[in-house]
């Protein structure tokens, strides 16, 4: 679908306000594009640095919602061909890859997608009256914005659960809620990182972290950290290692590009640090991390699988970004999906992601609300339920 296509849809009234879709060129003055997610990490630079470098058959647009009092937001969203088997348990995969020898696009749907391309989803908000009304006037217009822009299922993708107040009413509105793959939050407020495990680690924890740190240290070659916003100069030297990571993982949504990696550190410095670790000169490790408040952001990995096991590299990384928050007054520490064996052992707390899916047609929506309990990705993963809020994902935490 061609751009000026989506942006000359009609806008949608009600007596909540108006809704209509636009294209970044047409909201770019616009100073409530300005204002946009003001209070998040990832603030209206960030979706367009997405837009502009990560191109995987995403088409980008905007909800620019407006009232009568003159409040305005904007809610980005993408279309695209979604997989709806992507995140569900390996057999399921199995399952619908035989299917689709014979139908080959067997639920693969053409989806309105509302949030972030790449990472969790926010609303343009800074107080629950205001998140309020952008639920209601999201989940009053979804449906027929999907069916303007010819997508057959509408998703409201990882969503952080201090929304769920505020999205309560697309429930309502025939949307479904299931679990996403959750971050990870850990307390960090500790003078160092041995206070920190003296105080919240178990014995056995203890002893299996020093274990693993000393076989970094004992090695014949020293690790350094670099820690910087700037990374054009070496970027093509670090980009493979988070390649390596990528392609390692069985969930992929989003791939990072060398450029998005540039463009972020340059165009958010005020929120955006690399690490970078190298051994002998040679790039061993990296991480992509943001920040907020008092609030450490650990994004993306990258690591040389040819050390990074024997060296326990992870390890290495993850206490090294911990320590420089500690330094640096940061209170918390939130890491990305995935690996949660570790996260667990370290006593973090899952920090629940909704989705909220809802098909166009009734009939396939009603069978749809039977069926997602079972595809929904946190099924997959069983080291979830070892967390002791693991019932947050589904409940109020």
């Amino acid at each position: 679908m061609s751009q000026d296509r989506t942006s000359v849809l009609s806008p949608q009234s009600s007596v909540l306000g108006r809704l209509s879709a636009v294209t970044l060129q047409e909201i770019d003055a616009d100073p409530a594009w300005a204002r946009a997610f003001a209070n998040q990490r990832k603030d209206h630079r960030y979706y367009r640095i997405v837009e502009e470098t990560l191109h995987q058959g995403f088409e980008h647009r905007y909800f620019l919602l407006e009232n009568s009092d003159g409040q305005r937001a904007v809610q980005p969203f993408f279309l695209l061909d979604q997989d709806v088997f992507a995140g569900a348990a390996p057999w399921v995969q199995n399952a619908a890859a035989k299917v689709r020898r014979i139908i080959p696009r067997f639920m693969k749907l053409r989806t309105l997608m509302v949030g972030c391309a790449a990472g969790e989803g926010r609303l343009d908000a800074s107080d629950e009256s205001r998140a309020a009304w952008i639920g209601n006037l999201l989940a009053e217009n979804l449906h027929a914005q999907s069916k303007k822009l010819r997508a057959a299922m509408v998703v409201m993708k990882e969503f952080h659960y201090e929304t769920r107040a505020a999205l309560n009413c697309l429930v309502d509105a025939g949307f479904t809620r299931v679990p996403s793959l959750p971050m990870t939050r850990l307390d960090i407020n500790f003078a160092t990182f041995d206070d920190y495990m003296a105080k919240s680690l178990s014995k056995a924890t203890r002893k299996d972290l020093r274990r693993k740190f000393r076989a970094a240290a004992d090695a014949k070659d020293p690790i350094t950290l670099q820690i910087t916003s700037e990374i054009g100069d070496c970027v093509e030297e670090f980009y493979p290692l988070y390649m390596a990571v990528y392609n390692r993982s069985n969930l992929h949504f989003e791939k990072l590009t060398p450029e998005f990696m540039v463009r972020l550190g340059r165009e958010m410095p005020d929120k955006v640090k690399y690490f970078l670790w190298r051994q002998g000169g040679r790039p061993v490790a990296m991480s992509l991390v943001m920040v907020n408040g008092d609030t450490l952001y650990d994004e993306y990995l990258g690591l040389d699988y040819a050390v990074a096991l024997d060296l326990h590299l992870y390890f290495h990384t993850l206490r090294d970004i911990i320590q420089w928050g500690m330094e640096n007054g940061y209170k918390w520490y939130v890491s990305s999906a995935l690996n949660y064996e570790p996260k667990l052992h370290l006593k973090g707390r899952l920090e629940p992601l909704d989705l909220y899916v809802s098909h166009t047609s009734a009939i396939i929506n009603f069978f749809l609300k039977i069926f997602l309990p079972w595809l929904e990705p946190t099924r997959a993963e069983k080291t979830l339920k070892k967390f002791p809020n693991f019932a947050d994902l589904w409940g109020e935490p």
